[in-house]
């Protein structure tokens, strides 16, 4: 487990099964637009690589979505808050998406063997995706501006919880951050109330998206496991 892609080399992911995690909120968002009918989510790193791949791809079908400092980019057609990826707005379309943190995170892990992409919203459904995969795993937190974020952490541990309490059989315990993780997770019954205090929690209240906050706390909401794969999440 990582708590930050930058601890990421590409030697640990290589025949691994990866899920990546940014509660708040990329991968949470990304979660509800694929449950909503979304065609595809073509995460990025820049605005620049956003702009460019809508220009190949063509308007019609596409739209532009992603943040910066927590508010929608100028000029984009959705931001980074999961109550806006409604069925109405992006059932059938694909989703070129670029976030501070979540976008770069999935980028940078595109060599690993498989994929998916985690949250408190679909928590069970890839715990038992996990669980029944025959490979090793690694959870990687896209953290927040490179460093450890409390809520990307506890979303790992409980993860990791949920997979080993699944295959009903001892698991490794990985590195040190899973251990950690794990520990943090152990009695954790509604992430709700720490994750309210977490900074990027604070950020987005801040800029007037406290809603977001709550609406990425509320677990298994959704039974989806996107995957990575090919430069693009599906289900």
């Amino acid at each position: 487990m990582f708590f930050t892609p930058g601890e990421v080399a590409e030697v640990d992911l290589a025949d691994r099964l990866v899920v990546v995690v940014d509660v708040l909120r990329a991968t949470s968002t990304i979660v509800e637009a694929l449950a909503n009918g979304a065609r595809a989510v073509v995460p990025v790193a820049t605005i620049e690589e956003a702009l460019r791949l809508v220009r190949n791809l063509g308007r019609e079908g596409a739209l532009l979505c992603g943040e910066r400092g927590g508010l929608r980019i100028e000029g984009f057609e959705l931001g980074n808050s999961p109550a806006e990826f409604t069925a109405e707005r992006v059932a059938g379309k694909t989703l070129v998406m670029t976030t501070t943190n979540g976008t770069a995170a999935l980028v940078g892990v595109a060599g690993a063997r498989r994929v998916y992409v985690g949250a408190f919203a679909n928590l069970g459904a890839v715990a038992a995706a996990v669980a029944d995969a025959d490979a090793d795993v690694a959870v990687v937190c896209a953290g927040r501006g490179r460093r450890f974020a409390l809520e990307d952490a506890l979303c790992a541990g409980a993860l990791l919880r949920r997979v080993r309490a699944r295959r009903g059989r001892g698991v490794r315990a990985g590195n040190d951050a899973a251990w950690v993780a794990q520990r943090l997770a152990r009695s954790l019954v509604d992430p709700a109330p720490v994750l309210r205090r977490t900074a990027a929690a604070r950020e987005l209240v801040a800029v007037g998206l406290g809603a977001d906050v709550e609406w990425c706390t509320v677990v298994d909401r959704s039974g989806v496991v996107p995957v990575f794969r090919e430069r693009q999440v599906t289900l």
